[in-house]
């Protein structure tokens, strides 16, 4: 069992019919002030069952953190378990909340990105988060902020998206300037338009931007920039050329040409 600092592995949930149980909490990842969990849980039946949730590592979370669970939730009701781990319930243990997710399974992407991904398994889960994303712009969301951590694998390749805190209900909104340490998303995977210095809307190819970074990560276990700072990133996405990944991939398989 991993526990978290400040989060105790076993609570009680104030007007919840649920409780975890103490030894059966695991930590699938940590992003900053979230963290994945799955554990099981005793419902009112008395019957246990794993589901996954979606805490605040913070001793005493901020509003803005609080709120963004309570965004996750709302979204329940345009979500498809065929590629979304769907919220069920939005709890409280004193100032704690905590945001209760079905469990079908699977492991975070970002467990497996410990180097090139092997072609074929590529391809595999590739199509599998490309079927993802797209049921989910078809409900005419745009996740912003898409990466490997808020994408879960399981073991027959399906994927389910995960982390959206940041997911938005408009086909078009604009980012207003904003200085780079609060701008909200992941920088590494931030489209350009999600920065605010440039004139373009932010849509559903923001989150196709940071699918092909994604890509780029699987096949050559790197990122295709990296910086130092948060005006550094927004640079690299705005003005540089990445790695061209057969640098980064010498196992990269020529282009085949086509037959005429």
């Amino acid at each position: 069992m991993t526990q978290l600092s400040g989060i105790p592995a076993a609570m009680h949930v104030a007007g919840a019919s649920a409780r975890v149980e103490e030894d059966r909490l695991q930590v699938l990842c940590e992003d900053g002030e979230r963290a994945l969990c799955r554990e099981a849980r005793i419902g009112a039946d008395g019957m246990s069952r794993s589901v996954l949730t979606v805490r605040l590592t913070a001793e005493r979370p901020a509003r803005a953190s609080v709120d963004r669970l309570a965004h996750e939730y709302g979204l329940r009701e345009l979500l498809d378990p065929a590629w979304a781990a769907l919220p069920l319930e939005l709890v409280h243990d004193e100032d704690r909340p905590m945001l209760v997710l079905e469990d079908t399974g699977g492991e975070p992407l970002e467990r497996e990105l410990d180097g090139p991904m092997e072609t074929g398994r590529f391809l595999r889960v590739a199509i599998a988060i490309a079927s993802a994303l797209a049921g989910f712009h078809r409900q005419g969301l745009v996740h912003k902020d898409l990466k490997p951590v808020h994408l879960l694998v399981d073991a027959a390749g399906q994927v389910r998206l995960t982390g959206l805190a940041l997911a938005s209900r408009l086909p078009r909104e604009q980012q207003a300037p904003t200085p780079p340490e609060f701008i909200a998303g992941t920088l590494a995977y931030m489209a350009p338009e999600q920065t605010g210095r440039m004139n373009r809307s932010i849509d559903s190819r923001s989150d196709l931007y940071a699918l092909g970074v994604i890509y780029y990560r699987m096949l050559t276990g790197t990122l295709p920039f990296t910086a130092a700072d948060p005006m550094e990133w927004i640079h690299c996405h705005i003005a540089r050329t990445p790695v061209p990944r057969k640098s980064c991939w010498p196992a990269c398989p020529r282009r085949s040409r086509r037959s005429r």
